[in-house]
């Protein structure tokens, strides 16, 4: 990461991403863009017992939506859930318990979400982590790469043919605008070389979410899909991952439910529907998914280089036994509640 970028970057989160910056944009918000109702749709928010998906799950619910919260704490996801119900008044909220970091367990719930539902019209990659020191999951893969981009990789194929189904079908990626001194480094995109450092790991994994969600437009016209920065916000996650940041920080950070706004406009607002797809969002606005004459451009063969190797990684895991094999109710197979 150069200097330059590093610098310009934080500059530009004092001013745009702080509780103050939200406050500075929500005046020129349309406040009639989220007077909607969205009965009869659903959603799929991953991450969502905690911080930006719970906050976004429940904006949903309270606009009429049928929730489907996928997350990987039962207990939590079930005090979420109770949480959720009381204060909107909408029943339709389901819990599916997933580790988005199994990469085989993602494609099986998101093969046997497919079969046991006619539709689903947004889902909300949301769930991330950063974790500090080099871990591998089950098939081999680093945990950060596993979860914020196969698992958002491998979630969002399997379901695209369910989202073609569904009438005005979105998919929205939280990213983060750490993502902006980042070069996609198709060399490495499982952080194997050099020093590991685990918030520049983060960082490269949302810039992989922001080509995914470019190529994904492209080759996808009739689904909706967008990648944004919810801003610094307080979330729990924050807190655990870069403590010494959020004491920084403190009051400056914004709240879940404004780092949660966009998201929830990117969902549910007619306006959101007419914007183009592929683009990079911050407080309702699409914004440069790069810093001025910053390198972090990547060519067309560096572009299909991840795709390639994605796509690789993914055929891996779907080498596996077929998860129809294995019937519904099988232990292997995660479990609707």
């Amino acid at each position: 990461m150069s200097v330059y970028r590093n610098a310009i970057w934080f500059l530009n989160g004092i001013h745009h991403y702080t509780r103050k910056g939200y406050e500075a944009a929500s005046k020129e918000f349309e406040p009639q863009d989220l007077d909607v109702s969205v009965v009869g749709r659903s959603f799929m928010v991953t991450g969502a017992n905690s911080g930006i998906g719970r906050a976004a799950a429940m904006a949903i619910a309270k606009k009429g939506g049928t929730v489907h919260m996928v997350c990987r704490n039962k207990d939590k996801a079930e005090e979420a859930r109770v949480d959720i119900v009381d204060k909107s008044g909408n029943t339709e909220v389901y819990i599916h318990i997933v580790d988005m970091s199994e990469t085989c367990k993602v494609w099986e719930f998101a093969e046997a979400f497919k079969k046991q539902y006619p539709s689903l019209n947004v889902l909300i990659n949301n769930a991330g982590c950063m974790v500090h020191k080099r871990e591998v999951n089950a098939e081999g893969l680093e945990k950060n790469f596993a979860t914020n981009t196969m698992g958002v990789y491998i979630l969002t194929q399997t379901l695209i043919p369910l989202l073609q189904k569904s009438r005005d079908a979105r998919v929205i990626t939280v990213s983060s605008g750490g993502m902006l001194v980042q070069k996609l480094r198709v060399n490495d995109l499982q952080s194997e070389k050099g020093y590991f450092d685990g918030v520049m790991v983060y960082a490269q994994n949302k810039r992989q979410q922001v080509v995914l969600t470019q190529q994904w437009a492209k080759a996808n016209p009739i689904i909706h899909f967008s990648v944004m920065h919810p801003g610094w916000a307080d979330t729990p996650a924050v807190s655990t991952s870069m403590p010494q940041f959020h004491q920084m920080m403190g009051e400056r950070l914004r709240s879940v439910e404004q780092g949660a706004d966009t998201v929830v406009w990117l969902a549910l607002s007619r306006a959101a529907a007419r914007t183009r797809s592929g683009q990079f969002f911050q407080d309702r606005q699409p914004v440069p998914a790069h810093l001025p004459l910053a390198w972090t451009h990547s060519s067309s063969q560096e572009i299909q280089s991840f795709m390639t190797q994605l796509e690789t990684l993914a055929e891996a895991v779907q080498s596996q036994p077929d998860p129809e094999l294995k019937g519904p109710l099988s232990p292997s197979t995660p479990q609707f509640v």
